[in-house]
């Protein structure tokens, strides 16, 4: 069994256990579930520059613990104040030692769009998401069926929350109806076997709808990958580790966002 078949495992059993705790209504009766959402694809597409979506992780399966002064609000605080174009906040516990109550403190302190990123197979976590403050959730297709995408996607939206909709290679193009998920990231990183190239997903754009709004993710942490990126047409990029590797996360960002203007 490979990292993500384990991961998904656990998942289904976290979402077994949600669903004895918890009906629907308790999230849709949460403080944060009502407040107005923000466009995750706008805030994107309004960018001077190659768009940003800095993201709060203490650990991963493959670098281990990221940073030891891990800080979502602190960061959250930083990376608003540096001109991230949005925030992502990895949840999961068991192999990212993230929390939902980690979202949750963001969501009460930043005013940029929040993607929740986990691994999420089921419409208690879109729910939940919401409850959270997320405006925004990842699918991950690698891991969800053409059903489930459709399913999950529809759920997203009936509560305003948009999908980033991610993959890592052409196999999964055939699950997409690019009509209804216009948002999708791509992977540099092989979540099977942990490995990276950052050149995934400038050959995967090119398979995609020039209507697609593309979003790389995973490994880009120099200025000759961010200028291959901004010339591929991809639109933004979604950075975690280069910047909480950082021993200074405000003067890495304003680096990254250097590599990131057009103008350079």
């Amino acid at each position: 069994m490979n990292l993500l078949d384990q991961i998904v495992e656990t998942k289904l059993t976290e979402i077994r256990n949600m669903h004895s705790r918890f009906q629907l209504r308790h999230f849709i009766d949460s403080e944060l579930f009502s407040r107005s959402t923000q466009s995750l694809c706008n805030a994107l597409g309004q960018s001077s520059g190659l768009a940003v979506i800095a993201e709060i992780k203490k650990a991963s399966p493959s670098a281990g613990v990221i940073r030891t002064d891990f800080n979502p609000v602190n960061l959250s605080k930083i990376y608003e104040s540096h001109k991230a174009d949005a925030i992502s906040v990895l949840t999961d516990q068991k192999f990212f030692q993230g929390s939902i109550e980690s979202l949750r403190a963001v969501a009460g302190v930043s005013h940029l769009p929040l993607l929740r990123k986990d691994f999420i197979l089921d419409e208690y976590q879109v729910f939940e998401a919401r409850a959270n403050g997320a405006d925004a959730i990842l699918l991950i297709a690698e891991i969800l069926s053409a059903n489930q995408i459709t399913e999950l996607t529809h759920a997203a939206a009936t509560i305003n929350l948009e999908v980033l909709l991610e993959l890592h290679s052409t196999n999964q193009l055939e699950k997409i109806n690019f009509a209804k998920n216009r948002l999708i990231g791509i992977n540099n990183r092989n979540l099977s076997d942990l490995s990276v190239n950052p050149d995934t997903a400038i050959r995967i754009k090119e398979h995609l709808p020039s209507e697609v709004m593309t979003v790389a993710e995973s490994g880009l942490n120099n200025k000759s990958q961010i200028e291959k990126i901004k010339n591929s047409g991809i639109r933004a990029i979604l950075v975690g580790e280069h910047l909480l590797h950082a021993a200074n996360p405000a003067a890495a960002l304003q680096e990254l966002q250097q590599w990131c203007s057009y103008e350079n």
